[in-house]
């Protein structure tokens, strides 16, 4: 047999942060987006999950971050740390994220993982940000711009809206002028149809967002040297939505608040 023709063994080099296995899987099933580019993208809507805060795995991912944030580690793997089982209790991370400070490198491989919440944008030192293989995670919130040193990120591109391979579109978000905020309990949202089933402050100047008209807003920006990511934008304002930066070329020019009516560039080579 030539030596060409001997099969190639690549490592995984995430196989650290992927955790032990067990009965069951690890992650559900995801059918939100079709992953070839020449059929018609059907309509996309947020997950609806809401954060089973009883769970083991939850109760356990709370303990890691107070241990992490305790000894000032500058790589934070948690999922590393729990059961598969475990792993698929866990739908979002908690907002006492914000407490790591230190961390550099933010593993998430292979999650079950939803939605990022916004208090990321708390986490200063964050430079390398790896959600790669979570494949129900199809967009992040905005605050993640506040990472002043983020520079790489490793993400299943095909898994997010707005991609430039199959550009699926994204969900449509309630419009301000039918959604004034009385009677809103933002404490209290449906997160299939804001994308959280919670929202205290202004992605954009960070004032409470409660008493306000809220205007919510998609926009894809470079967020580290590698990927255009797709962002969601709780605007407490029109001026706090007219501040908000240039999307990437190659993307939806402007903010939007998406739905098939969007118009996007074809699919197929990545922009420049």
């Amino acid at each position: 047999m030539s030596e060409e023709s001997n099969p190639q063994v690549f490592s995984n080099r995430w196989a650290e942060a992927a955790g032990p296995g067990g009965l069951g899987s690890p992650l559900d099933l995801c059918r939100c987006i079709q992953h070839i580019s020449t059929r018609p993208q059907r309509p996309t809507r947020f997950h609806r999950e809401r954060q089973d805060t009883t769970a083991p795995g939850w109760i356990r991912l709370l303990e890691l971050v107070e241990e992490a944030a305790a000894d000032g580690r500058e790589v934070f793997k948690p999922l590393a740390e729990l059961t598969a089982e475990q792993r698929r209790q866990v739908v979002t991370l908690p907002p006492t994220i914000a407490k790591l400070t230190s961390v550099k490198h933010l593993v998430l491989y292979g999650s079950n993982l939803v939605r990022i919440p916004p208090e990321i944008g708390a986490m200063k030192s964050l430079e390398e940000f790896t959600p790669y293989t979570s494949y129900r995670l199809h967009w992040f919130p905005y605050e993640i711009t506040r990472c002043p040193n983020l520079r790489r990120s490793t993400v299943s591109t095909r898994a997010i809206y707005g991609n430039y391979k199959t550009r699926p579109p994204f969900p449509p978000l309630p419009a301000a002028a039918t959604t004034g905020t009385q009677g809103v309990d933002f404490e209290n949202l449906d997160p299939g149809v804001r994308g959280a089933a919670a929202i205290r402050t202004c992605s954009v100047c960070d004032q409470c967002i409660k008493g306000v008209n809220l205007r919510q807003v998609w926009i894809s920006l470079w967020t580290s040297g590698a990927d255009v990511l797709p962002l969601l934008v709780n605007a407490c304002s029109t001026t706090c939505v007219e501040a908000l930066p240039s999307p990437a070329e190659g993307y939806v020019q402007t903010p939007h608040a998406g739905g098939l009516s969007v118009g996007q560039p074809p699919a197929g080579r990545r922009p420049r």
